[in-house]
């Protein structure tokens, strides 16, 4: 480990403090991220099935969120025991890239120390994506105690405070969720370490900016805030 892969590693974990800020401070319509927007829209969504006793199509969208948390939740486990299986396939992947001179920079200490981080990466996501389905299931338990049409319309203060209750839990499940699906993408950034600090710095910058593209400049992004009145 050189200076410049510790300056690379502080580099990429910055990189991923200021994203996880960009998304996440609150501005204006006309420079908010998708996130933010769908916060909103999560918002509306849940006020609006006050107004409907037959609730089927409000549990299939929780149901929906939950089957795509536990997916990322399984994929990030599978991962992670990829990543300790290259551990034991130290000696193999010398043998391997031992002729490329571009590999394994740093010997074969250098090399568990990534997989090491890589595994740390991965393991991270896991919780955050098992966090966030435990919130969902707990948000659809709440989701079902929120009252009828006829009940809301006598006691709307008491509706509005059992709505607000779904609301907030199901935001927070989905920026769990972000940051676990933040971190699998990262990890893309993070492979590049395996060549040198350079690459890694350079794929980390790549990945960013697609990231902040999808969240500020995208398509999506416009459909999303289209005629959006906050």
């Amino acid at each position: 480990m050189t200076h410049l892969d510790y300056f690379a590693l502080v580099f990429f974990i910055a990189t991923w403090g200021g994203f996880n800020w960009l998304t996440s401070v609150e501005r204006q319509s006309s420079h908010m991220s998708i996130t933010r927007a769908m916060a909103i829209h999560r918002a509306r969504w849940i006020q609006n099935s006050l107004g409907r006793d037959l609730k089927m199509i409000d549990t299939q969208i929780m149901a929906g969120l939950q089957n795509g948390t536990g997916f990322f939740a399984s994929a990030s486990l599978f991962a992670l025991g990829g990543c300790f299986a290259l551990l034991g396939a130290t000696d193999q992947v010398e043998a391997l890239f031992r002729d490329l001179p571009i590999m394994l920079q740093g010997g074969r200490q250098g090399f568990e120390m990534k997989v090491g981080g890589l595994a740390v990466i991965f393991g991270y996501s896991f919780f955050k994506f098992g966090w966030s389905y435990r919130l969902f299931n707990y948000c659809s338990i709440l989701f079902g105690g929120l009252p009828m049409h006829a009940e809301t319309i006598k006691e709307p203060e008491r509706a509005a405070k059992a709505a607000e209750r779904v609301i907030a839990l199901n935001i927070i499940a989905a920026k769990h969720f972000n940051a676990g699906l933040r971190a699998i993408f990262l990890s893309i950034g993070y492979l590049g370490w395996f060549v040198n600090a350079y690459v890694f710095m350079a794929m980390t910058v790549f990945v960013f900016f697609v990231l902040i593209r999808r969240q500020f400049f995208s398509e999506a992004r416009q459909a999303i805030l289209k005629d959006m009145e906050l």
